[in-house]
């Protein structure tokens, strides 16, 4: 999505790490307008598979899931990073661990949202690894439910989560792929 990759050049900022800060329009401070087409062209790649859930991750991932779900009119569910009080014992989870922060971590689902007739699409505003996108896939499968496939926000492609999820039979959509990113010659898009 060349909207989605114009708004990377000009405000995300490339840090050592691999590390790569669009927080003043995606994950921190949320450009709506952006969110929504995001959200619209994610929804138009997955409109015919008849998706129940839309599926994240707190919390960043949450925002980008509400508009591709407002366009396949369907409920956002996002998985907790931990399990609160005001969640029943039911749940499903599985472990991840966290690139940016550099923990690991269990996400849960409460099993009242998600089961063996849903339909999921994966939504996440990153995909570098794949930890977090692998931990939603065991949830649905513990739940029994069939997974549509992941909507990506931006994928860093070099990192190679993307395609050893693709090579094991996910559909990975990604709008933006990064193909590279250094401080110095900046970003370059597959």
């Amino acid at each position: 999505m060349q909207l989605l990759e114009e708004r990377i050049r000009r405000d995300g900022k490339v840090f050592p790490g691999d590390v790569l800060k669009v927080d003043s329009f995606l994950n921190h401070q949320l450009d709506a307008e952006l969110l929504d087409a995001a959200g619209a062209e994610i929804a138009a790649r997955f409109e015919d598979c008849g998706v129940t859930k839309v599926l994240t991750v707190e919390s960043s991932g949450i925002a980008i899931a509400c508009f591709t779900a407002r366009y396949l009119h369907c409920p956002a569910l996002f998985a907790k990073k931990s399990k609160t009080s005001n969640i029943a014992d039911g749940v499903w989870s599985a472990k991840a661990h966290s690139y940016t922060h550099g923990n690991d971590y269990t996400m849960v689902v409460s099993k009242e949202y998600l089961g063996e007739n849903d339909v999921v699409l994966i939504v996440d505003d990153f995909l570098a690894n794949g930890c977090a996108l692998k931990a939603l896939r065991e949830i649905c499968e513990k739940a029994g439910a069939r997974i549509a496939g992941a909507g990506i926000a931006i994928e860093k492609e070099y990192q190679g989560g993307g395609n050893e999820l693709r090579a094991e039979g996910l559909r990975i959509e990604s709008i933006a792929r990064i193909a590279s990113m250094d401080a110095e010659d900046g970003i370059r898009f597959c």
